[in-house]
């Protein structure tokens, strides 16, 4: 289960700052969007969602770059600090959270399930950080990783 009470302590946050937020999501497929859309009167903060499950939609919507792709691949910090910035550039957000990571299956030594990579852009700059669920299972990770897109995107506000 999602929080709600982070997100909309999120949503106050970015309303009290002035701020819309925007989302770049791939292995949650949009979750942090549902979570923040939820909250009733959460379009006056809420912009936008991206899910870019693809390397070519990171690419086409996000403009991350193929050769940032091709040599870190689509789970890495390099990835979701060009997703967050992407998703700043694209929309009308002074805040964009970014997700990318291995929900599982498909994981490999190099990036194992529950490897998960976020970013936070605003105009202040970008912030990554790398999470190490484990192999808790497809649904939690998914789960933890928008607990942890919600806690990252207040403690930039905060900050």
């Amino acid at each position: 289960m999602i929080s709600e009470a982070r997100a909309r302590a999120l949503l106050a946050a970015a309303r009290a700052g002035g701020l819309r937020i925007a989302t770049a999501e791939s292995c949650t497929g949009g979750l942090v969007a549902a979570a923040l859309t939820d909250v009733p009167g959460s379009s006056d903060v809420f912009d936008r969602g991206f899910v870019t499950y693809s390397n070519p939609a990171k690419t086409a919507m996000l403009g991350v770059p193929e050769e940032t792709l091709a040599e870190h691949g689509a789970v890495s910090e390099p990835v979701a600090r060009a997703m967050a910035e992407g998703a700043l550039a694209r929309s009308q957000a002074g805040l964009a959270v970014a997700i990318t990571g291995v929900a599982g299956p498909g994981a490999s030594e190099a990036k194992p399930e529950g490897l998960v990579w976020f970013a936070v852009a605003t105009a202040a700059g970008v912030a990554a950080e790398r999470r190490d669920f484990g192999p808790v299972g497809r649904a939690e990770v998914r789960r933890r990783s928008v607990e942890t897109a919600l806690e990252l995107s207040l403690r930039a506000l905060a900050s």
